[in-house]
């Protein structure tokens, strides 16, 4: 039977490496070549150099936005995270409607990200209305409302992946530690924690990821702000694409550089896991 599928192994595989293929490495050569031209379309590109990256660097929108983007991403790993440790906590006690709590929490990352953008709109421009002002008015009411926002969206979930790392942990581990005389704040420091990395980095990477390549909240919620200065990396480079005609190549480069930091990201976080793995 094993010899039998590695020789017919090929023939299941070659729908699929082509499907992936077509869908996905053909595009994304096509993206990185593109952004070194101009074009309107992908028939009359014309190679330019490095003019759309340079172009992409002078842009100070795009500068803020990334800055912008980076300060949203450090904010929001910590509260999404500490709420969502906190939750974990509480609903791994021994109460009543534990899972209704849990159920109530998650929701909110069932509602697409677009309609969470116009509730949540309503509902800051409603309270700000009687400070006169709204949410499009300042960068930094902005910042917070999508904080805010997304922080409502992911802590259910995160909560999750956290409850799942406590209930993981054995019970003896935690009753010997009690009875060597460990208060609360120790065990919770000195084990809990330590045996909660795997939860904990996967969550870090989620939130820090999720951060930067936010893009339809930020649409919804704060798209339309006069002087841009709410746009996030991702929304830049929509805008830029399709909003400026002339500057598909230079949103092309930024799409490109956008890559280039998630993969940067993901390659430091992959890094700072298998340091931990290799201390314990």
């Amino acid at each position: 039977m094993e010899k039998a599928m590695k020789r017919y192994m090929p023939i299941f595989v070659l729908p699929t490496f082509c499907a992936f293929t077509l869908g996905f490495i053909v595009p994304f050569i096509m993206g990185i070549w593109l952004s070194f031209c101009k074009f309107t379309t992908v028939t009359d590109a014309k190679f330019v150099g490095f003019s759309n990256y340079i172009k992409a660097f002078q842009d100070t929108v795009f500068r803020h936005s990334f800055w912008y983007t980076a300060l949203f991403a450090v904010v929001s790993l910590v509260v999404i995270n500490v709420f969502a440790f906190a939750l974990a906590m509480a609903l791994t006690q021994k109460m009543r409607g534990t899972n209704i709590f849990r159920t109530i929490f998650f929701m909110p990352n069932l509602i697409g990200g677009i309609v969470l953008g116009y509730i949540w709109q309503l509902i800051f421009d409603g309270i700000l209305s009687n400070y006169n002002t709204a949410l499009k008015l300042n960068e930094w009411l902005g910042f917070w409302g999508l904080i805010i926002l997304v922080s409502w969206q992911q802590i259910g979930y995160m909560m999750i992946i956290y409850i799942a790392g406590l209930q993981s942990i054995p019970g003896d581990v935690l009753e010997a530690a009690q009875i060597d005389g460990a208060t609360s704040w120790q065990r919770l420091w000195k084990v809990t924690v330590p045996m909660m990395m795997p939860s904990i980095t996967i969550c870090v990477f989620l939130s820090i990821t999720n951060g930067f390549k936010l893009f339809d909240q930020n649409l919804s919620l704060t798209a339309g702000e006069p002087s841009k200065m709410s746009e996030m990396m991702a929304l830049n480079i929509y805008n830029t694409f399709y909003g400026r005609t002339g500057w598909e190549g230079v949103g092309q480069a930024k799409a490109v550089l956008f890559f280039l930091l998630v993969v940067a990201i993901g390659m430091l976080q992959l890094r700072a896991t298998r340091s931990k793995e290799v201390q314990q």
